[in-house]
């Protein structure tokens, strides 16, 4: 897996493998003594905004076409820095799609596919906009914006395509201290990479601050009150809105949920279980078919032919047709973003039994989906978002090398095969250059209205436990379960699950409590 876990939903990470139209945080971002400068939260969220913020409150959005049929575009300015609201703006890209019909409109929607990193605008039009529930989507206007520093919000930019063509096929499981060393100076090269390009707003792409950008959104739409679905690390970013301003928060909805009291390392460890415990989902179907790749006996031997097959690819790549090898590092990611959706898992097979024997091609088209390299060789900003956001959200999991090994044993307990992998992913943030802002805590958001948390019982990238925390947590959460494979619920073949949030959207009543679908 990529050192820079994603969390996203499984319609994001897989539109782009033509699979489905349909990863992790470190932490939780504390809101800051300057929260009130923002507009308040708690009891005096409905106040008017500090008078730094009135000119963004107020300002008008200039819709314009986008070149999608039915979208539109505009541009929101938010200050670069809250607590200097008079300083430099940020320019943050916003898109929507307006209200279909029939039935009385009922606001705007904003949602967000998670990441850190992952384009909403890029979601809405490819997914959203269209794929939600038609009854959503007839009275609500679809709307999203790309947080601060993704996407088309002043992206933040750390590497060329060539340097990133290098950095994901680094060897990420060294086995002695050299490779160690190699694997840390990859991990410094990136982190100086961010500053030297984008050092004026690293600061500044914490999850608290994309909140308060959602509020100068919601105000200028005219919303009283915020509607919204995020997924995955979405979740953590509505939960956050809802502790700031659990006053102006209506209906959210939280799929596929993040648990914001825990640290770097818990999170990171959790989802190396989460993500072995789709594995086995997965093998175990697997050894059902005739042209399983990983053997048709019993997950046991399933797992320990992958994970021979990594220490073979870590030793010989294989080729995949053009100057990139398929070595351990590629292949994992591969693997690991099947996990997000079942649909995907006849795809693996295929691309398993490839590079087993020799052609690395599909395996690797699944990892490049993951880090949304295109055709051409260019990538996305998800990956570098993703470090800028997740190391500024709370403090790093591990802080050298030696702390890394001496957890291995936990992490490998954890997933045999994936556990190494994750172990050392968590390092990254040890090298970044802009010191973290937030802290793990729980988050209640009291005083906000029911808050809706759904979550998968395999979720790989999201662990179930998670969802049944932050519901917990939340003074007014309420959890659905969702019986299933895969990343996220809503929208995802589940009648009960979307029927459950659609009631939720549209009349504001909460499913009962231990709601379980299937």
């Amino acid at each position: 897996m990529d050192p820079r876990r994603v969390l996203r939903s499984s319609a994001l990470v897989l539109a782009a493998a033509g699979v489905l139209l349909s990863g992790c945080t470190g932490g939780g971002s504390s809101p800051s003594a300057s929260a009130s400068t923002t507009g308040g939260s708690g009891s005096d969220a409905m106040s008017a905004p500090a008078a730094g913020l009135k000119p963004y409150y107020a300002q008008k959005l200039s819709w314009r076409d986008c070149g999608v049929p039915g979208f539109q575009c505009a541009t929101l300015k938010a200050p670069l820095d809250y607590d200097k609201p008079g300083g430099d703006s940020i320019r943050l890209a916003v898109a929507r799609k307006k209200a279909t019909g029939p039935g009385k409109r009922l606001g705007s929607l904003q949602v967000n596919p998670g990441g850190p990193g992952g384009s909403a605008v890029g979601y809405l039009q490819a997914y959203a906009g269209i794929g939600y529930p038609a009854p959503v989507r007839a009275r609500y206007d679809m709307v999203a914006m790309d947080p601060r520093g993704v996407a088309r919000s002043e992206p933040v930019e750390c590497l060329t395509a060539k340097e990133m063509d290098a950095y994901t096929q680094v060897d990420q499981t060294p086995d002695d201290a050299a490779e160690a060393a190699r694997l840390s100076a990859a991990f410094k090269d990136f982190a100086a990479g961010c500053q030297k390009r984008s050092g004026k707003v690293l600061p500044h792409v914490s999850t608290v601050d994309a909140a308060r950008d959602m509020d100068i959104l919601r105000a200028v739409l005219g919303d009283k009150k915020l509607t919204y679905v995020g997924a995955s690390y979405g979740t953590f970013l509505g939960a956050t809105y809802a502790e700031l301003f659990p006053a102006r928060a209506g209906r959210l909805v939280l799929d596929g949920a993040l648990d914001p009291s825990l640290s770097a390392r818990a999170l990171n460890r959790d989802q190396t279980e989460g993500f072995e415990t789709a594995f086995q989902s997965f093998a175990a179907d697997c050894v059902k078919r005739k042209d399983c790749p990983l053997g048709t006996t019993s997950t046991a031997d399933a797992s320990n032919r992958l994970k021979a097959f990594f220490a073979e690819l870590d030793a010989r790549p294989v080729p995949t047709g053009e100057s990139r090898r398929l070595g351990e590092s590629l292949a994992t990611t591969g693997v690991l973003t099947a996990m997000y959706d079942e649909g995907a898992w006849p795809q693996l097979r295929t691309a398993l039994t490839s590079a087993m024997n020799g052609d690395g091609a599909p395996l690797l088209a699944l990892a490049d989906t993951y880090y949304e390299r295109d055709g051409d060789g260019s990538y996305a900003n998800l990956m570098m978002a993703n470090a800028a956001v997740n190391c500024l959200d709370a403090p790093p999991a591990f802080a050298d090398p030696k702390a890394v090994e001496s957890a291995l044993p936990e992490f490998e307990k954890a997933s045999p095969a994936f556990g190494r992998n994750f172990a050392w992913a968590a390092l990254n943030c040890a090298y970044w250059p802009t010191p973290a802002t937030g802290t793990p805590h729980r988050i209640t958001a009291e005083g906000a209205p029911p808050i809706l948390v759904v979550g998968t019982t395999r979720d790989p990238a999201t662990p179930y436990k998670w969802s049944r925390s932050l519901a917990a947590q939340l003074s007014s959460g309420r959890l659905l379960t969702y019986d299933g494979d895969g990343h996220t619920a809503y929208g995802r073949g589940s009648d009960c699950v979307d029927t459950a949030i659609n009631t939720y959207l549209l009349e504001g009543t909460v499913p009962p409590p231990a709601k379980r679908c299937r």
